[in-house]
């Protein structure tokens, strides 16, 4: 069902309203992507104060990602069904209850249990959020504009996460975990004003119990396997047979939703050459940029010594030239189409990750370093708006949240998998010895992983650049003739937005 706000939206000055809705999931998203960067740097003064060893201040990070990355697929099917302001908005609430557990624990597995909790609910929230979008706004350069404002903020709070936690940590790292929850809780205020009411669906066979378990399980499963796999072994047992257990997993959940009325994930939505390119580009492009951001925060902080802050103010140039292109991208994508602009922006990841290969143990800024954060800021304003527009173009109001589930899906699990094997291949070089430069030499295959990825997405996109891009316009209304004699098959999306409607 389409939003009462859309009609507003097809005008070229947006109401107060629609301005504030969007803000408030804007809100949300720039929350979820602070927390997963802001956790990081505090994590020293963290197991300093609380006692924990090296193994449990990893799951202070994955278990986040664990609770982020296995629910996504419920989270987007479930705002489709239950109601996309009502899921959003309770998801909220638990994010902003969970932030403040977080600042006050004084153990371990409580701030653990808190962090899965935080990445459980963002996990409702992020596909939640994103199918409002595109439900509120219409598919077209509207769309467009709102969708590069929405995820400018996603990348411009993972940026400023790394910022505000060098600022914080200073002064105690609660500050990183209860920071969160007073901006989600004026979120969630604005949010019960603001935010239009979304029917549930109303034509569905039921809810598909056995298939929210049987992939919930499997996402679960995939990205605890993936975070245990360096430190168990990627050819132990006990790695293989988890995996072996994914596999099985997955086969009977592609089974039940073939047979399912209201499957979770309708598999007809990946016969789509423009959406398995958008979920594969998903996975290698933020794949890589963790990778890489893995990598250089522990080359500038265990070899060039520089502190904490002075880390995050290295990357803030990328996160600054996400931030100022925030308006400017959806009218790029107008005028040249998704696949062109995805193209681009790989290409400069590509050439900024092979820049940051002349890396050595002299600080080298205004040579290598600032140019490569220039590049990868420019290629993030491009690619990551970009595949959210390609992800949910010519997609139905009632199957958004499921496709916002999946591209966010793809997003962690490729985190997940490519920060695994770029840690995998850095392990596996680090026998020279304990040296700055035995070290460094270790995290140069470990950059040539994160470079091949990034050129694995490039080579994904590619084929897209031979499709014809539909003309891209603002919906307008179209008489539809009764004759079907003479009734022409819509082209574009938006034709086909029109006739449905």
């Amino acid at each position: 069902m389409t939003s009462p706000l859309t009609a507003s939206a097809a005008h070229e000055r947006w109401t107060p309203r629609l301005w504030g809705t969007l803000l408030v999931l804007c809100a949300a998203m720039f929350l979820d992507a602070l927390d997963v960067s802001m956790v990081g740097v505090a994590l020293p003064s963290i197991g300093s104060e609380l006692d924990l060893s090296t193994s449990t201040l990893q799951w202070i990070v994955s278990g986040y990602i664990l609770g982020y990355g296995g629910l996504l697929l419920l989270g987007g099917r479930t705002a489709d069904l239950l109601g996309r302001r009502r899921v959003f908005l309770i998801a909220l609430g638990v994010f902003a209850l969970a932030s403040l557990l977080g600042g006050l624990v004084d153990s371990g597995p409580l701030l653990i249990a808190s962090r899965f909790i935080k990445g459980l609910s963002a996990a409702f929230t992020a596909p939640a959020g994103l199918s409002i979008i595109t439900t509120t706004f219409a598919e077209g350069p509207v769309r467009n504009r709102a969708l590069s404002i929405y995820t400018t903020c996603a990348a411009t709070g993972f940026s400023m996460g790394l910022v505000l936690s060098g600022l914080l940590t200073e002064a105690s790292w609660r500050l990183t975990m209860l920071l969160p929850a007073p901006i989600a809780l004026i979120a969630l205020i604005a949010g019960l004003k603001l935010i239009p009411h979304s029917e549930r669906e109303k034509k569905h066979g039921g809810y598909d119990v056995p298939g929210a378990v049987i992939g919930t399980a499997s996402m679960l499963l995939l990205v605890f396997t993936v975070v245990q796999a360096p430190e168990a072994g990627w050819t132990s047992a006990r790695t293989l047979l988890s995996f072996l257990a994914v596999a099985v997993l997955l086969a009977v959940f592609v089974t039940i939703e073939q047979r399912t009325a209201s499957p979770l994930i309708r598999l007809g939505v990946l016969r789509s050459g423009s959406q398995i390119r958008a979920q594969l580009g998903a996975m290698a492009f933020f794949g890589s940029y963790v990778g890489f951001q893995f990598l250089v925060t522990l080359y500038m902080q265990s070899l060039l010594g520089w502190s904490a802050l002075q880390t995050a103010l290295a990357f803030l140039p990328a996160g600054a030239l996400v931030a100022l292109s925030a308006t400017k991208i959806g009218a790029v994508v107008d005028r040249f189409g998704t696949p062109r602009v995805i193209a681009t922006g790989f290409t400069l990841l590509v050439i900024g990750y092979a820049l940051f290969l002349r890396i050595s143990l002299t600080p080298q800024y205004a040579a290598v370093i600032l140019p490569s954060m220039l590049l990868l800021g420019a290629a993030c304003a491009l690619v990551f708006p970009s595949l959210n527009i390609q992800a949910t173009n010519g997609v139905d109001d009632d199957e958004q949240g499921m496709v916002s589930g999946l591209l966010n899906t793809s997003i962690q699990v490729g985190g997940a998998i490519f920060l695994a094997v770029v840690t995998a291949v850095v392990t596996a070089n680090g026998h020279g010895g304990s040296s700055p430069q035995a070290v460094l030499d270790s995290f140069r295959p470990g950059l040539v992983v994160v470079t091949a990825i990034a050129l694995a997405g490039l080579l994904v996109t590619l084929p897209g650049l031979r499709a014809r891009r539909p003309q891209q316009t603002v919906l307008v209304a179209k008489s539809v003739q009764e004759d079907e004699s003479v009734q022409a098959e819509p082209e574009t999306a938006e034709e086909r937005v029109a006739v449905r409607d």
